[in-house]
């Protein structure tokens, strides 16, 4: 079934999408295509600078051949004049966090370019997510951030998420 989805001026376009978004200016949300890899992947090192540009290109390829079979969906942002401004990956979890229910929608990465955050781009995202999550019979969704990015847990609850608090994670390798 193909879903249709809308740009920022409420036209319908045909093809897999997203609802209706309320972005500010000419933006719409999209299901990531093969085409996007590489800038998504720019996008991808803007949010985690730390990891080696290449591998995050390695990641964003693999997603359309199914060699990481971690994300589910991704969402793009884009801008008639600029391209793509912002993205957010999504998953499946059996569990996260204070969630009740199973399975969770996750958000594993959210990402609005400085230049276009505060017009409604990460809200157009985020709706757009909700609806993914909600075809797919979540009713909760999830999400994470490290303790110390105030930005985006305060982006996070001006959109609807309650603090489940903060957790400090271990790993061990055996």
């Amino acid at each position: 079934m193909t879903e249709s989805y809308y740009s920022s001026s409420g036209r319908r376009s045909d093809g897999p999408g997203v609802p209706a978004v309320d972005a500010q200016g000419d933006v719409r949300v999209r299901h990531a295509r093969p085409a996007d890899a590489r800038e998504w992947a720019a996008l991808r090192h803007a949010l985690w600078p730390d990891e080696p540009e290449s591998e995050l290109l390695a990641e964003a390829e693999g997603f359309f051949t199914a060699a990481d079979a971690r994300l589910m969906a991704v969402l793009l942002a884009e801008k008639s004049a600029d391209g793509l401004v912002g993205f957010a990956e999504l998953s499946l979890r059996a569990y996260a966090e204070d969630c009740r229910t199973s399975p969770v929608a996750f958000l594993e990465g959210w990402y609005v370019m400085p230049s276009v955050r505060q017009q409604g781009v990460g809200r157009a995202l985020m709706r757009a997510a909700e609806h993914w999550a909600r075809r797919r019979g979540c009713r909760e969704f999830a999400s994470d951030t490290p303790a110390e990015n105030t930005v985006s847990a305060a982006a996070h609850l001006a959109l609807g998420f309650d603090d489940a608090g903060v957790l400090r994670c271990f790993r061990k390798t055996l």
